[in-house]
């Protein structure tokens, strides 16, 4: 940040070493906005519209399908420069126009009735809108402003997830089935414009440019106490072994996450577009299906005080490998009750499902920035993106191609389980990189 930019931020800033509430936890409350907006508009949403519109517009379930693959594309290489533009500018320059995007893409969707204009717009709002609202710029904030409490700050940060999973799928089928897929389009647009403005002014980029350091520890005070003293050692460590994008590169250990997290989300996002479709082609209806869908986002929801808890006492490739494996035993259950026909065993399935997703945004996050620190975080997150959404941009696609062909989701929801489960041994395989520089004994 300049000085000018500096000076212009410390009129609307939270202060020095003010009393009350750490700013930190307003930044979990705008990561949580932010979640809630990128997912709920988008992937939680997908498979309300799918049948819809393909119906309405007479397209099949894969080209469908493109608009969001495409999105996901334009995502991953969108996202190489957002993780540096939030390290430098940070979030709330990115999630107002973020904000402005989404809505205008939307309201250009309502009105659609080519498949080129269709995968164009999704473009812009999936690939870029959602880019600057969603995970990766608040995450990056939460990065930032907690290293001790990092755990703690991005599970409840990635709640907004969980949130928009319970929430949105039931409130936008009733939406789309009232007002017509079209009008729910310009509904998402005043929805993501109202909700995505007023928070964004409370993102800032980093404590220091506020003479503060992170998780709330007191600077410019004689550390005389042992909690503090210890914080203060932890935030050192973390900023003098923060690895740049260079050197984290040539570590093994970014590449094992990126192929165990491009497999994982790659099954994610292609469970979540096509759950409904798989339901009602299971003799389920509509309300059935998106009650599943929110008994996943509840999972999903309350999962985020488990992991949140154990992150502080395993490590955390451990947990990531749990929660990979506990989505794989949710698409299983998936499978076993379309088969039985038994909704009783479905709902079980996205809860089990939806406990293990609710895992993949806090662990990640805390993943990256315990192997590689919180300093250059952004520009290494944005380099492992366009990897992983090259899988990501696939999954839906193969789901859709081979429903198309087959008639059934059988075959494909058996390979997602096994993406679930290679991406589990390839994360716990990882190790963390080795120190820069001699940790002190006082943080252990």
């Amino acid at each position: 940040m300049n000085r000018r930019d500096a000076a212009t931020e410390s009129s609307t800033s939270p202060g020095r070493e003010r009393g009350g509430i750490f700013w930190g936890w307003w930044i979990v409350i705008g990561a949580i906005v932010g979640q809630f907006v990128g997912i709920g508009v988008g992937g939680s949403v997908a498979g309300v519209f799918l049948r819809p519109i393909t119906e309405d517009l007479d397209w099949t379930s894969a080209e469908y399908t493109l608009g969001a693959s495409a999105a996901l594309l334009v995502a991953g290489l969108a996202n190489f420069f957002i993780g540096q533009l939030a390290d430098r500018y940070g979030a709330r320059p990115l999630m107002l126009i973020g904000a402005c995007i989404y809505a205008g893409s939307f309201i250009a969707l309502s009105r659609v009735d080519a498949l080129w204009q269709f995968i164009l717009l999704w473009m812009v709002a999936g690939g870029i809108g959602f880019s600057l609202v969603g995970g990766l710029v608040v995450n990056i904030t939460l990065a930032k402003w907690f290293v001790v409490r990092r755990g703690w700050a991005v599970a409840l940060g990635s709640s907004g997830i969980s949130l928009a999973g319970l929430t949105m799928p039931i409130v936008m089928t009733r939406v789309v089935d009232s007002i017509g897929w079209r009008d729910a389009y310009v509904f998402l647009a005043i929805f993501v414009f109202a909700i995505v403005v007023p928070i964004a002014l409370f993102m800032r980029r980093r404590p220091e440019d506020y003479g503060m350091l992170p998780d709330g520890t007191k600077s410019g005070v004689g550390q005389s106490d042992d909690r503090t003293r210890r914080d203060v050692e932890h935030q050192r460590i973390d900023a003098a072994n923060s690895y740049t994008r260079r050197e984290a590169i040539r570590t093994s250990a970014i590449w094992l996450l990126i192929a165990g997290y491009a497999l994982h989300t790659m099954a994610i996002l292609a469970v979540l577009v096509h759950a409904i479709p798989f339901m009602t082609d299971s003799g389920f209806t509509r309300t059935e299906a998106a009650i599943a869908i929110a008994l996943n986002g509840g999972a999903n929801l309350c999962s985020k005080f488990v992991w949140g808890f154990f992150l502080q006492r395993l490590h955390v490739r451990y947990l990531c490998a749990t929660s990979l494996s506990a989505c794989a035993a949710g698409v299983a259950l998936m499978l076993v009750s379309a088969q039985s026909g038994s909704l009783g065993l479905m709902f079980v399935a996205f809860l089990c499902w939806g406990f293990g997703f609710g895992g993949t945004i806090p662990l990640s996050e805390f993943i990256w920035a315990k192997y590689f620190g919180r300093v250059h975080i952004g520009a290494i997150r944005g380099a492992s993106v366009p990897y992983i959404t090259i899988f990501q941009a696939l999954g839906p696609i193969v789901g859709g191609l081979y429903f198309d062909f087959v008639g059934s989701y059988a075959g494909v929801f058996a390979v997602f389980i096994a993406a679930h489960l290679i991406g589990a041994v390839a994360i716990l395989a990882s190790r963390e990189p080795p120190a820069k520089h001699a940790t002190n004994p006082l943080a252990a």
